[in-house]
């Protein structure tokens, strides 16, 4: 028997041409104010590593507008 399907919320990092950055710098969440949380925390790291735009996914499908990744 297998427990509950947790959700998945987890970003999609692009690049200035819109191109996908490395899968394996988002983590897997179950909520998706962790999500969030996480992106908070890190974003301008993300951007100084060439993210321009991250796109939170639930369950593989867009769950709110992209957001832009600018360092002022």
């Amino acid at each position: 028997m297998t427990g509950p399907i947790r959700p998945r919320w987890e970003w999609v990092l692009v690049d200035a041409e819109g191109q996908p950055l490395d899968a394996s710098l988002s983590p897997v969440f179950t909520t998706q104010y962790d999500a969030e949380e996480w992106l908070g925390e890190r974003w301008r790291a993300l951007a100084e590593a060439g993210a321009a735009e991250a796109r939170l996914l639930h369950d593989g499908e867009l769950a709110t507008p992209p957001l832009p990744l600018r360092l002022p």
